[in-house]
Order: structure tokens, then sequence, then C-alpha cells
């Protein structure tokens, strides 16, 4: 295995961080449940599977060597960061909220796990079928 892309690494972050706080946000456009703060949270976790895939795609462009979970988690840990340094200051904390709260969440880390195992899981299945082709 070859050393972590780490620029490579959070531009993926970046990438998938900018589509799930886009799909978070644009929920609460489109009223369908009564909670819309539940709502966001389900729409997140639907759009957070094919953001880590994005996300993993462009570091796969660049670098085949590095491990789906080593991925994963550095991909997390920039969505992480960016949570820390936009999200929580600019969306939580006007609506009351603070960092405790955030990252205390079941959901924030339930989320969390299914990115992580999303990056994996693509990661494992490109593999594969380059395998397959050879």
């Amino acid at each position: 295995m070859k050393g972590v892309q780490l620029k490579n690494v959070l531009v993926s972050g970046c990438i998938a961080y900018a589509i799930g706080v886009a799909a978070f946000l644009t929920s609460f456009f489109i009223p369908v449940m009564s909670n819309p703060e539940h709502q966001a949270n389900v729409v997140l976790a639907f759009a957070i599977i094919p953001a880590a895939i994005v996300g993993a795609t462009y570091y796969l462009k660049r670098d085949q060597g590095t491990s789906g979970i080593v991925l994963g988690i550095g991909m997390f840990l920039t969505t992480m960061l960016l949570d820390a340094l936009i999200t929580v200051p600019f969306f939580v904390i006007p609506q009351g909220g603070d960092h405790i709260s955030f990252f205390a969440d079941p959901g924030f880390w339930g989320i969390a796990l299914l990115y992580i195992a999303a990056v994996i899981i693509y990661v494992k299945s490109k593999r594969k079928s380059a395998w397959a082709k050879k």
C-alpha cells in the first residue's frame, strides 16, 4: 500500500461535504415530514452514499493504492473538520445548538459509519472490477 495523498483526501472530503451540505440544506425547502430537522437528517443519510462515492472517485482517479478504510476515515475526518468550522457555527449555533450537541448526536455517528462504509465498499468494488478485467 502506498502512502496517502493528503491533498487528494482533503479535496475528496470537501467534495463529499459540499454534496452532503447541499442535500441537507435543500431538504428544508421541500417539506415532506412534519419535523424538518429529522427530514434533513434522513435526506443526508441517503445523500451521503453518492456523496462519498463521488469523493472517492475523485481520489481513485489520482491514486489507486490507498486502502478503502484509510481513504474513508481520511475523507470523514475532513468533513468532520468542515462541520466544526462551517456547519456548526453557521447553521447549528444560530438554531440554538452547539458543537457538543452536534458531535454527540448518535445520528451524526450513524451517518459517519455509513459514509466510511460507502467508501470502503466502493473502493473494494472498483478494485474487484479492475482485477476481473485483467
